[in-house]
């Protein structure tokens, strides 16, 4: 069984919105401090897009996303969700889960990772 499970993306016209999901292993889930997503566009390295501490709910942005997406929990379908809304052409990527952040404010150093999801946007 995979440790995270991401769904959700597809397509979307510039200034839509749409929402990813990742489930985590239930045991991981509670062991973990922090989970975030992260993307790669064609030709382009993977970046760090939103974090969350498991504890708090405190969360962080990349600056490009900022006023537009929201990463939140779902406790009681264990899920952690990340809401994309104003997409831009340039959101088109392959989006991932991950968690266990060594540098969570930073969104960086992750232990494990789902599968990728696709997001595309067309202007």
């Amino acid at each position: 069984q995979r440790h995270l499970e991401s769904s959700g993306g597809g397509s979307a016209q510039a200034g839509g919105s749409l929402t990813l999901s990742c489930a985590p292993n239930p045991y991981m889930y509670k062991n973990t401090y922090c989970m975030a997503w992260f993307r790669q566009a064609p030709g382009k390295e993977r970046e760090g897009v939103a974090s969350i501490y498991t504890g708090n709910d405190i969360s962080y942005y990349a600056d490009s996303v900022k006023g537009r997406f929201t990463i939140s929990q779902d406790r009681r379908n264990n899920k952690v969700i990340l809401q994309m809304n104003s997409l831009e052409v340039d959101d088109t990527a392959t989006y991932y889960c991950a968690s266990a952040l060594t540098d969570c404010p930073h969104i960086s150093g992750p232990s494990r990772w789902s599968q990728g999801v696709e997001v595309t946007v067309s202007s």
